[in-house]
Parts: C-alpha cells; sequence; structure tokens
C-alpha cells in the first residue's frame, strides 16, 4: 500500500514542537496559523518504524539497552546500498541527535576563544551550540550563482581570523537545499587542510535529495585524503520524521580523532536510548527505503506547487530546491522590511516560517518554509501568500 502523504493529522495536543509551541514562540497566533517552521514533517513515519516501536512497547518492560548488531548492521547495509559507501561498524558512534553530535565535535576539537567556521546563511543551531561552547563563529557567506547557493572563494579569504579550527559543512545545504558537487566538496576539503581545520560535514539530508537532482556526494568517499580531519554526522531521523528518537551517528575513520570524540561522549554519559534503536534498525531497511522513494516524489510536487505559486508574487524568488523540504524564499525584491516582511507572513497570510537573518549573514530578507506537509495545506499556504502581497501585484 502507498503511503497517504495527503492526510490531515491534527498535531496540535501531542507535545509537538511545531504546532503546540507555535503560540509560544511566535507571540500568540490564531488557531488556523499553519506551521512551516520547524524542520520535521507532517507524516506519520513508514509502517515498518512504528511496528518496530509497537513491538518494543508491546514487551512492557523499558530498561536500559544493551548492544544492538542490528543497528549497527542497518547503518551500514543503508550507506552501501543508498550512497556506496561502505562504513565500518567500530568507525560508528551513536549521540543524541546531530545537534548534540555537532556539539560533541565542537568540545572535542577546539577550545574555548577557538573559532568556528559557518558557511551561511545555514541552519541556525550551529551558531547555537558553538557560541554556548565559548567558541567564536567566522561566518563565510555563500554566493548565489544560477539562482543557487555557491562557494565564493575571492569574499572568504579576508574574512578569516587565524582562530579558526573547525569547519561545520551542511551536505545537503540547509535552507538552501544545494547538493554540493564532488568538486565542491574536493575544494572545500583542501581548504581544511591547507588550514589544519577539523571538517564536519553534517549530512543529515542525505536522503532528502528529489528526483531529478544531482545525486549526493558522500564527503568521505569525495574526499578520501580528508580521513584524518574528517567527521560525517548521519541520521534516520529527518529522511524517516522520526527526530523525537534523538539518535543520530558520528562516523569517524581516522582512530585518533574518533578516540577524541569517544572521550567527550564518555565524559558526558552519552548512549542510545531504548526506543530509536529498533525504530532505525526499522527504517533503514528495504521496506524503509520504499516508503522513501514515494516521500522524495511527493516532496518534489509539493516543491513544485509552492514555488510556481510563490515566484508569482513580485520581488519574490523560491531557491530551486534539489534537497531537503526546506524552501528558501528570497523575498528581498519586495522592498520591505524584515519586520512588515515577517508581519505579512504571520499577521497577513496566518504562516508560521523561520526569519532568513537567523541563519546568518546572506540570510536576511529571506524566510525558510517547510513543505514536508499534505499538498493540501502547500496549497493554502500559497494561497495566503498570494493574498498577503497581493498589493504589490
Amino acid at each position: 500500500m502507498s503511503p497517504d502523504f495527503d492526510e490531515i493529522i491534527d498535531r496540535r495536543g501531542t507535545l509537538c514542537n511545531k504546532w503546540d509551541d507555535m503560540d509560544a514562540v511566535f507571540g500568540g497566533v490564531p488557531d488556523d496559523t499553519l506551521a512551516m517552521w520547524v524542520a520535521d514533517m507532517d507524516f506519520r513515519a513508514p509502517p515498518s518504524v512504528q511496528a518496530a516501536l509497537q513491538q518494543v512497547v508491546a514487551g512492557g518492560i523499558y530498561g536500559y539497552p544493551g548492544a544492538n548488531p542490528p543497528y549497527l548492521d542497518a547503518i551500514r547495509w543503508w550507506m552501501d546500498q543508498r550512497h556506496g559507501w561502505r562504513v565500518a561498524g567500530d568507525e560508528i558512534l551513536s549521540v543524541h541527535g546531530l545537534v548534540n553530535g555537532t556539539a560533541l565535535a565542537v568540545e572535542a576539537y577546539t577550545r574555548p576563544g577557538d573559532a568556528v567556521i559557518l558557511m551561511t546563511p545555514v541552519y541556525h543551531a550551529f551558531a547555537r551550540v558553538v557560541k554556548a561552547a565559548g567558541r567564536t563563529v567566522t561566518e563565510l557567506p555563500l554566493a548565489v550563482e544560477g539562482g543557487l547557493l555557491a562557494l565564493d572563494w575571492d569574499d572568504w579569504q579576508g574574512r578569516l581570523t587565524g582562530r579558526e579550527r573547525m569547519l561545520i559543512l551542511c551536505s545537503p545545504h540547509n535552507p538552501g537545499g544545494r547538493v554540493w558537487s564532488a568538486d565542491e566538496l574536493r575544494q572545500i576539503a583542501a581548504f581544511c587542510r591547507d588550514r589544519d581545520l577539523v571538517l564536519v560535514s553534517d549530512e543529515i539530508h542525505h536522503d532528502l535529495v528529489l528526483p531529478g537532482s544531482p545525486r549526493h556526494s558522500v564527503t568521505a568517499l569525495a574526499t578520501p585524503e580528508a580521513m584524518d580531519r574528517l567527521v560525517t554526522l548521519t541520521a534516520a531521523t529527518k529522511s524517516f520524521n522520526i527526530a523525537g528518537a534523538h539518535l543520530g551517528n558520528a562516523i569517524i575513520p581516522d582512530p585518533a580523532l574518533r578516540e577524541r570524540y569517544a572521550a567527550r561522549m564518555a565524559a558526558q554519559g552519552i548512549s542510545p536510548g531504548l526506543f530509536g534503536l529498533p525504530m532505525v534498525t526499522a527504517a533503514y531497511s528495504p521496506a524503509g527505503a520504499q516508503w522513501l522513494d514515494a516521500l522524495t516524489a511527493y516532496l518534489a510536487g509539493n516543491a513544485a506547487l509552492f514555488d510556481a505559486g510563490v515566484n508569482a508574487i513580485p520581488g519574490a524568488r523560491s531557491m530551486p530546491l534539489q534537497a531537503t523540504y526546506l524552501a528558501w524564499v528570497d523575498f528581498t525584491g519586495t522592498g520591505l522590511s524584515a519586520d512588515e516582511l515577517h508581519a505579512r507572513i504571520l499577521r497577513g497570510a496566518g504562516i508560521a516560517a523561520n526569519r532568513g537573518e537567523s541563519f546568518g549573514l546572506g540570510g536576511e530578507g529571506h524566510v525558510r518554509f517547510n513543505l514536508a506537509t499534505p499538498r493540501a495545506r502547500v496549497a493554502q499556504a500559497v494561497d495566503r501568500l498570494q493574498r498577503a502581497f497581493a498589493d504589490l501585484q
């Protein structure tokens, strides 16, 4: 049976950050406000995942989980089958999600006062954990070429402080939905090697490449010369809508680098929870792969509908989406200030979306919209946006 992504599911009252916290975060909103901010999906997880979780619940005892070879085998199978990447079991360290995995890398490989490079605009949690750890952020703004985000080496040279010890890469990119090429990844790896930087590649969106887009290149495969400085972060949580499991992986081939990371994990007593392990094992399966293929096809349809509608608004341009379900819209052509823009979207259109400036330099005048919701809601959002900006016609 094909997944029913058109099903409208009311997530209010389910301890849901995306819908239940919207009123507090956005300062009081009407009940019909559309939640298009937090990056999870309004779809049920695959049946295989639901069945695996129900089996655990039916057991009635929820103690400490032990060694779980099927979980590691499922990760290795998935990386090989979907990405052509053969990973050894001892290279995998399980963390409490990829924000936690990023924070651990910051602590393991940098010291207070060091700087961490972010290519902005980029996922806002990166800057948050870097600053919380007493490090500083060096922002390298991405260029826009042919409508897509692009590396901007000429501009970046003058922005470095000399205190940089790490670069965090988002691949595919959030919020731009950009799939980096193998050549671009090699350029980034060379940049890190020349400056002795640890390269942390967050690849949580690697399964969410839309049909017709370039294939995702695994950083570890594209840059074998960078293995002595590479940490790859992956997770099933974004792909299969199981972010509440708070489970991800740091895959680190280099033993010395892995030892330093594992030491930070041990210092914080980090180990996986009982419920996430069978969920990921069930997701990384042939049944999960079939569900994922149906998902990406559906997301592509949502993106096409959204882009056509938003691009009809004078001064607005939605960046072509190669991967993720996060649309990045440039409203700078409207001439509106940031506050005017977001008032129109939140109060005028009744949509809670992410302000672009929260993603760093290059995000000004932009907004991120989550399209992983039933198509009827996407159509409703487009209609509301067009009405809210109708005076610009």
